[in-house]
């Protein structure tokens, strides 16, 4: 299985608007020299803007599973889609969502094909993410976000009894990795936990040279 890399573009300054598209054309750059499906996930309104410039895929951070009609400020799978995203995040620790919200966009995202991801904080609510069949589940403890600690080190437990738990439930639904992923140490240390990629954001946005960041997190999976 191809390595997944997502990295979120959340915010920051160093990943929006135009340096948002730059940050994406690095992306798919490095992603042509090693094993990796390469994603980047820009807000919203930068989605189109990426999509129609970069080859690799664009997901969104955040939808809500309700239709057209009078949902002011909500984010439509419709839209997302008709701007060039193929895929979302759902859940993050940014944007904590209620079971049967997060139940509602992977229903409306699956309806029109989009890749989900739900972002978990430990093995319980990665247990029940999983039940819900996303594609996948990304486990980040929210203290080790933006830490420079990475799970895979601090916790690595969280990973490995999540691998387990959706394993049991729903083998087909993939472990992402996430929270303070930012060297190619973590990203291996992340793959012999059992999971199949990484969601990582700060580690390489808001690095001096965010091409060298990329390049040294993905050095231990050169083609």
């Amino acid at each position: 299985m191809v390595t997944k890399v997502v990295l979120n573009f959340k915010t920051y300054a160093e990943a929006t608007g135009e340096a948002a598209l730059n940050l994406s054309r690095i992306c798919e750059e490095v992603a042509e020299l090693y094993d990796v499906e390469m994603v980047v996930v820009p807000q919203a309104a930068d989605i189109r803007l990426i999509s129609e410039s970069v080859s690799i895929p664009v997901y969104s951070q955040h939808v809500d599973g309700v239709g057209s009609g009078g949902y002011t400020s909500s984010i439509t799978v419709a839209s997302i889609k008709a701007a060039g995203a193929s895929g979302t995040l759902i859940n993050h620790s940014e944007r904590r969502l209620q079971l049967a919200e997060i139940e509602a966009a992977i229903s409306a995202s699956r309806a029109e094909g989009l890749t989900t991801i739900v972002c978990t904080n430990n093995v319980a609510t990665t247990r029940a993410a999983a039940a819900l069949r996303p594609d996948y589940v990304a486990v980040e403890p929210p203290e080790l976000i933006g830490s420079g600690i990475p799970v895979s080190k601090a916790d690595p437990g969280v990973v490995t009894g999540s691998v387990e738990a959706v394993k049991m439930i729903e083998p087909d639904v993939g472990v992402l990795c996430g929270a303070g992923i930012s060297r190619g140490e973590d990203l291996l240390a992340a793959l012999d936990l059992g999971s199949v990629g990484v969601l990582l954001a700060s580690g390489i946005i808001r690095a001096k040279d965010q091409k060298k960041a990329l390049e040294d997190l993905l050095s231990g999976i050169r083609r």
